[in-house]
């Protein structure tokens, strides 16, 4: 791992308005993480880590504190700095695949490229390359419909590489999957943190599924226990 961390929360704090009252998602929350880690975070529900995903990859805002990506302070960037900064360092992996149904496999993976200056030849490269790391290529015409639930998965986290980010975070990413899926979808996640040196940051909450990570940290009511 590196000697720089990816990631360095400090105080970090996170309070939701309902109605009258103030519900507190993140109370006052440190953390580090390194470089090439696979980090696992579990909790019950409610427990706030989600939220602390969603800050870690510039989706949330927190109320107080700092969190610092890649040296970044990334809560004082601006709506479009913080998405040019998404799109260049944060693949997304979630439950529901969030695969675009019209589209084939190769067209999903290819969509985070069209936000960038890459001409059709290098985005070709890319997807090509981040299809075969999930073990697709020879599925990338294929529509979602035409896919297992763990087929669409493994395209969403071809979807999330594709653009080479240093940091993955995937938010309950074998909650719709059976169990081999789920075991095939994990393994390519380790092997993305222990191989290519990626970040990731996984919420969960199974423990076998923690279990393929590097190290599992707990949240309880928006703190760390």
């Amino acid at each position: 791992m590196a000697d720089t961390p990816m990631v360095v929360i400090r105080n970090l704090s996170k309070v939701y308005r309902q109605g009258d009252l103030d519900v507190v998602a993140l109370n006052r929350i440190s953390l580090q993480i390194d470089s090439g880690e696979f980090l696992a975070l579990m909790g019950p529900s409610g427990s706030g880590k989600s939220t602390l995903l969603h800050i870690i990859a510039g989706v949330d805002r927190p109320t107080g504190g700092e969190c610092r990506v890649q040296g970044i302070e990334v809560t004082r960037l601006n709506e479009s700095a913080l998405a040019d900064w998404r799109n260049q360092n944060v693949g997304f992996v979630f439950q529901s695949f969030n695969l675009i149904p019209v589209l084939t496999a190769y067209e999903n993976v290819e969509l985070p490229l069209l936000l960038t200056g890459l001409n059709r030849r290098r985005r070709r490269q890319q997807v090509n390359r981040a299809l075969e790391l999930v073990g697709l290529a020879d599925r990338s015409r294929h529509l979602p419909r035409q896919l297992s639930g763990g087929q669409e998965q493994r395209v969403a986290i071809a979807r999330a590489l594709v653009t080479d980010p240093a940091l993955i975070v995937a938010d309950e990413p074998t909650g719709n999957l059976d169990s081999r899926s789920a075991h095939e979808a994990l393994g390519i996640l380790q092997s993305l943190s222990r191989q290519s040196g990626k970040t990731v940051i996984l919420v969960t909450h199974d423990p076998k599924a923690a279990a393929f990570g590097t190290r599992t940290i707990h949240l309880e009511k928006g703190e760390l226990t």
